[in-house]
């Protein structure tokens, strides 16, 4: 059974095309569930639509929920168009956006870093003249906040997890416990994590979480998923059976989606 449960559309700000190109890529691939997950907006800021280059407005968001919700009727028959969101895990602010999401009918939320110490992970700048000291401080930081996101509960899927080496590569080869620690949590708390193929698209390579995490996670018997992380349609699906052979390799029998909030497992 074929799927991606990872993709965006133009709302965003750094996507290309419409949710429908998405399904349509979709169903001409074969598959049988697309997941339309895009940047939630900032509910933490004051302003309608803060870092409009990085998600939709506030304002847009129930238009969002409303045009999946549209697609999935329309589409039905032909693929299961499932609705998800893409969640950034900010604590501070965790009371407001799982207020947020209880309103609507998600299948499942994706929750994601994109910020640690205040700086965006793909800001290349924090990256600049970085020691090996200060490094492992911000991998310790950022693995601290996987881990929290796991313990709240408030997902269904862990994004990108290791995302962190996007534009700097080095970083993955840096060892500290907070990842096994990170690990051991999210086995703890059910979490699934996404094996996600957009890391090839930036300056590390490959996937998120890398072979070797992917190794961790079947060691402590967390379960995966998949989402291509798509921002562009051409990409829906992108190194789908690769992924699934690696998952095999490596042990696994099993990948799960999720509809209304309930895990399903398939067969690899």
């Amino acid at each position: 059974m074929k799927f991606d449960l990872h993709t965006h559309h133009h709302r965003c700000g750094h996507a290309e095309g419409h949710i429908r190109e998405y399904i349509d890529e979709a169903v001409k691939l074969g598959l049988e569930f697309i997941g339309i997950s895009d940047h939630s907006p900032f509910f933490g800021e004051e302003v309608d639509h803060f870092k409009p280059w990085v998600a939709m407005a506030k304002s847009e968001f129930h238009s969002y929920v409303e045009e999946v919700l549209h697609l999935k009727r329309e589409y039905q028959g032909k693929i299961h168009v499932l609705l998800g969101v893409e969640s950034d895990y900010f604590p501070e602010h965790e009371t407001l956006y799982r207020d947020v999401y209880r309103h609507y009918p998600f299948d499942y939320i994706i929750g994601s870093v994109h910020v640690s110490n205040g700086y965006d992970l793909f800001n290349r700048k924090r990256w600049e003249r970085m020691t090996e000291q200060q490094a492992i401080i911000e991998k310790e930081v950022y693995y601290q906040l996987i881990q929290m996101s796991a313990k709240s509960r408030m997902f269904d899927i862990l994004g990108h997890i290791d995302a962190l080496k996007g534009c700097y590569p080095e970083i993955a080869h840096i060892k500290t416990e907070a990842v096994d620690d990170a690990f051991k949590v999210m086995a703890e708390s059910g979490s699934v994590i996404e094996v996600n193929t957009s890391g090839k698209t930036k300056d590390c390579g490959g996937w998120y979480p890398s072979i070797d995490l992917l190794e961790r996670a079947r060691f402590y018997g967390v379960d995966v998923t998949f989402g291509s992380d798509a921002h562009e349609p051409a990409r829906v699906a992108d190194d789908w059976q690769e992924v699934k052979n690696t998952l095999k390799t490596l042990g696994y029998q099993e990948w799960c989606i999720f509809q209304s909030r309930q895990k399903r497992k398939l067969a690899l």
